[in-house]
């Protein structure tokens, strides 16, 4: 009998689920798999509602604006590519893009590099208007443009230059004095940028430097700039597409229609009576390609320096 019941003891032990259980263990997986079918949903509602006009515009570009005229712009048909050499020979695109290159090249070259200045400073050194001085160069983009025309305009119409640098004698009607506004402008938030990716390096990196005898210029050329990539390739595109697509202080400095930028030769495609949206939406796309370009170029690092500080340790 003894033995018998020890038997049963050691028999294995059958265990039986409890159906409710099961249920309610089962609920939560339910809700969080409609939750997440839910969130790729609204997500794609999204992207689609972003991507139709830049879908739609580039449809349109390619259509005839006789065959859309008769069969309506939701109809399909009527493609050519003829609304892309008329848009180049009347907006005047060789010569808006070079006006463009040469102001968006050099004021992002300079607003790069005086941003780490600033940046390397205010992260890696410590005085009592730290914090003040990079709240001054920030101050510049918490004014909108329009506030700041009037003092501007008459700033750079009293300040005379040389007749080599300006036509003008002034600031005004140049490629300097643009490339200067849009460099004021965009150097605040770049440092701001820069700054803190600059103070999450580790310190030790600095110590060892200066261990093997790096001066502060090498410090920065060599260790900080180089580590600094990610952030300035995103900063890079950015900076592209904004200061290319600038039009506001353009048309306030610049007075002779022969210096305007790419984004000024729009108007070129509009008519007094009549105008042709399938070729302004062609003009449209020739005016995004070089900002698509300069992305898909630098995607990889730009998507990098998105995504700096999203894991730790």
């Amino acid at each position: 009998m003894t033995a018998t019941a020890s038997q049963a003891s050691e028999a294995p032990r059958v265990r039986t689920r409890n159906p409710l259980a099961t249920r309610r263990g089962s609920a939560p997986g339910a809700r969080s798999r409609r939750g997440r079918l839910a969130v790729q949903g609204f997500l794609a509602l999204m992207a689609l509602l972003w991507i139709f006009p830049v879908g739609y515009a580039l449809l349109a570009s390619f259509r005839d604006y006789a065959y859309t005229a008769e069969h309506g712009y939701f109809s399909f048909g009527g493609f050519t590519l003829q609304n892309y050499k008329d848009a180049w020979a009347q907006a005047n695109f060789s010569q808006t893009m070079v006006n463009s290159a040469i102001v968006t090249i050099p004021a992002v070259l300079l607003t790069l590099f005086l941003s780490c200045c600033v940046a390397f400073v205010v992260a890696r050194f410590s005085f009592r208007f730290n914090l003040a001085l990079l709240g001054l160069f920030t101050a510049a983009n918490l004014l909108p443009p329009q506030a700041l025309l009037i003092p501007v305009y008459r700033m750079f119409r009293a300040t005379e230059v040389p007749f080599w640098f300006s036509e003008s004698g002034t600031l005004l009607n140049s490629y300097w004095g643009l490339i200067a506004v849009n460099v004021a402008f965009q150097t605040g938030f770049c440092a701001f940028v820069l700054s803190n990716y600059m103070k999450a390096l580790p310190r030790e990196l600095y110590e060892s430097a200066v261990v093997d005898g790096a001066g502060v210029l090498r410090q920065f050329f060599q260790l900080t700039l180089p580590l600094c990539r990610p952030a300035l390739a995103a900063l890079a595109t950015l900076e592209v597409t904004w200061i290319y697509n600038e039009f506001f202080w353009a048309t306030v400095l610049l007075q002779s229609g022969d210096k305007f930028p790419v984004t000024s030769s729009l108007n070129n495609l509009r008519g007094e009576f009549f105008t042709d949206n399938n070729l302004v939406a062609a003009g449209s796309v020739v005016i995004a390609l070089p900002t698509l370009v300069v992305f898909f170029v630098l995607q990889k690092q730009f998507v990098a320096g998105l995504t700096l500080g999203a894991t730790k340790g």
